[in-house]
């Protein structure tokens, strides 16, 4: 902005940057070297602001800064503030991986979503796109999977990209004659460009990401998380409710085991009012580290016995098989929980109009399929709304914004 009388004061929170007029005689205690490093953006300090009147603290002075600032009392006339955007055409994406939810903030999910919506186009209009051209994916997946799979391969042939696949490298790779994930990871990275991996242990996405030189996604790693699946699950909400602030979400069925719900959860904890029911049998409660995120980012949350009373305050009714797998021999308690909660006519009745039911699939009991012909019943929309979403997250891996 041009100089002025008025000085235009700062004020931080969290992402947002407010800013309101004060007169320019008044002093103020300032530290601008503190400031320009905090600020979410790029502020260029005009001659008449750095020889502006200033009741500075000497003791947060750093060593070569003009003493000017102490000596000169004149006026303070502008500050002129450039806004950068999270993204510059033609520049690399900020992350190296994909690994967990909690790596994005809520400006790159702005942005990558904007590139998700780019890639609908893509895959409607373009159909020999070749931005990946050259470029070779390989999935590794430790279990079965059909959506989470055939969606990243579908995203890369659809950029021109080509894919190494294998659907059980827990059976049939060398893991089955026992080689350590970091060997399996550093002989297929001299394969391909990227690794998609898919493993039955908490936390292997990261020891992959620690060993390999190019970028690794994690496309869910047991009962841990799954954050592409959370991302395109914020997008379809986005693109299905029209916003995110001040939404209501029902989380539902096995919140204990869940990694879909689990990385939705930190990404919903980006957005202002929001407020989450966990419904789920006793077995399977949600664990208490994603309630104590929850806390500590200030999101409301609530644990519920009643869908119905829950279904009906709620924008989005996140539905969650009970996951045999993840019991292990415990087959009681797996039947104790199972068919507990169910989507059926009678919680679509009780729903708002406006409202969606969300399945990160595949579903067992838990969602009637007379639930299928409800507009509000959004889970096929959702699935193929992951493959936008991993098209735009190759896209910004390999290639760049």
């Amino acid at each position: 902005m041009a100089s002025s009388t008025l000085f235009s004061m700062c004020s931080l929170k969290r992402e947002s940057f407010d800013i309101k007029a004060i007169n320019s005689n008044k002093e103020f205690k300032f530290n601008a070297s503190n400031l320009l490093n905090r600020l979410p953006v790029k502020a260029m300090l005009s001659y008449d602001f750095m020889n502006s009147r200033l009741l500075t603290d000497e003791n947060s002075l750093k060593c070569g800064q003009s003493q000017r600032l102490l000596r000169n009392r004149i006026q303070c006339h502008a500050v002129e503030v450039e806004k950068v955007p999270v993204y510059t055409m033609g520049k690399k994406f900020q992350l190296d991986d994909v690994i967990e939810a909690q790596q994005f903030d809520r400006e790159t999910l702005n942005a990558i979503f904007e590139v998700a919506k780019k890639m609908e186009n893509i895959e409607k209009k373009s159909p020999g796109s070749q931005i990946l051209k050259g470029y070779l994916m390989a999935t590794l997946f430790y279990e079965p999977s059909t959506r989470t799979r055939l969606s990243f391969e579908s995203a890369m042939k659809r950029l021109g990209g080509e894919v190494l696949t294998t659907e059980n490298a827990r059976e049939f790779s060398s893991a089955a004659k026992g080689e350590t994930l970091e060997d399996t990871i550093r002989t297929v990275e001299g394969y391909s460009d990227i690794i998609v991996m898919r493993h039955f242990e908490s936390g292997a996405a990261k020891r992959a990401a620690a060993t390999a030189g190019i970028p690794i996604i994690n496309a869910g790693d047991g009962p841990g998380q799954h954050p592409t699946q959370a991302l395109l699950d914020v997008y379809t909400i986005e693109r299905e409710i029209g916003k995110l602030d001040g939404i209501r979400v029902g989380l539902v069925g096995d919140l204990a085991n869940g990694r879909t719900v689990r990385s939705l959860a930190y990404l919903l904890a980006k957005y202002q009012d929001v407020k989450i029911y966990f419904v789920s049998p006793d077995v399977v409660k949600m664990k208490d580290d994603i309630k104590d995120y929850l806390t500590s980012m200030g999101v409301k949350w609530e644990e519920s016995a009643d869908l119905m009373e829950v279904a009906a305050k709620c924008d989005v009714v996140y539905q969650t098989r009970i996951q045999r797998e993840r019991f292990g021999e415990r087959i009681d308690l797996y039947e104790e929980a199972r068919g507990k909660y169910i989507v059926d006519k009678d919680v679509l009745k009780v729903m708002q109009k406006h409202a969606v039911v969300m399945h990160p699939l595949p579903r067992l009991d838990e969602i009637t399929v007379e639930v299928d012909a409800d507009p509000r019943a959004a889970y096929f929309r959702q699935a193929k709304n992951g493959l936008y979403i991993r098209m735009a997250l190759l896209n910004l891996l390999l290639v760049g914004w």
